[in-house]
């Protein structure tokens, strides 16, 4: 009220909502089973991709070791969701149509034929029978992999959460290339020395692409950047960069170590994690403070 009595109306400039309440609803989904969906997914997609590529090339135990990662990882991606869902019917109800323009639901038809597939050549590999559908399921797997590395990252950036959704080059890269680092974790623990070369040149691959989008989220998405850097999520991703440096360190001066090759993969995959519960945080972090969506509509309304 002014002094004279009469209502104030004088323009709100703050970034406060209505009554302070959240201008946009916090994610619905449980922890730690989406982290862990997406966590388990990448794995699998990079590990199934790993055993298409060593089959040829006869590195018999890479690729029998990525095979059945491949398999376990996404039939236990599959479980988190359901789980998340709360019952598995709800994901068939996903399967009922196919709609190219909704991510969600390519999504879908990524993961569920990824499973069986290399679900199929896992059961192959490791009974020893109908090798050539075996074989022709885990080439197909291979084929997704890339797909199902990274399709959770387009899932959270066509969302409304502002973390995600302005993270949206830089989310695939960051997914890619952690589950890079972690699927060769996989294999840095499990083989022995002569099968690690390969997989050290994948971790090194797999730990600049990531490092390289993560320090892009961190400093070029202006005030969204702070989700990535404070908190819970910050924090996160800090033990990252940690984590990630040391695997790389421990993978180039142990490799005659088998101690060191298996605290490289210990190594990659804590960073997997980390990544995923991170990227996780800073989006529930975003929706809670309203600057988070008000200021990035005020910068694009100013460069028109």
């Amino acid at each position: 009220m002014s002094a004279e009595g009469r209502p104030d109306r004088t323009p709100v400039t703050t970034n406060d909502s209505y009554y302070g309440l959240p201008i946009v609803k916090e994610p619905a989904w449980q922890q730690p089973d989406v982290p862990l969906y997406l966590f388990l997914g990448g794995v699998a997609g990079v590990s199934a991709s790993m055993a298409a590529l060593a089959r040829p090339l006869g590195r018999d135990a890479l690729a029998k070791l990525g095979t059945v990662t491949a398999a376990t990882g996404s039939v236990a991606s599959l479980g988190a969701l359901i789980h998340d869902l709360g019952r598995p019917a709800r994901f068939l109800y996903m399967l009922r149509v196919f709609k190219p323009t909704s991510p969600l639901s390519v999504g879908s038809w990524i993961l569920a034929p990824f499973s069986a597939l290399a679900s199929m050549s896992a059961t192959s590999v490791l009974t020893g029978k109908f090798r050539t559908v075996g074989a022709l399921a885990g080439a197909v797997a291979g084929i997704l992999g890339p797909a199902m590395s990274t399709y959770t990252a387009v899932l959270l950036a066509d969302t409304a959460t502002p973390a995600w959704h302005e993270a949206y080059r830089e989310l695939p890269v960051v997914f890619a290339g952690s589950a890079m680092t972690s699927a060769a974790g996989v294999a840095l623990i499990a083989l022995p020395k002569r099968d690690s070369a390969p997989v050290s040149r994948l971790a090194a691959v797999g730990a600049t692409a990531e490092l390289a989008a993560a320090h892009r989220l961190r400093t070029r998405l202006g005030i969204i950047s702070e989700t990535y850097r404070v908190g819970r999520a910050g924090s996160l991703l800090k033990a990252v960069e940690v984590l990630t440096g040391a695997g790389v360190a421990l993978t180039a001066t142990g490799r005659t170590s088998r101690i060191a090759r298996a605290l490289a993969g210990g190594a990659y995959l804590a960073a997997g994690l980390c990544t995923r519960f991170g990227v996780y945080a800073a989006g529930v972090a975003s929706t809670r403070d309203p600057k988070y969506v008000v200021e990035p509509q005020r910068e694009r309304r100013g460069r028109v």
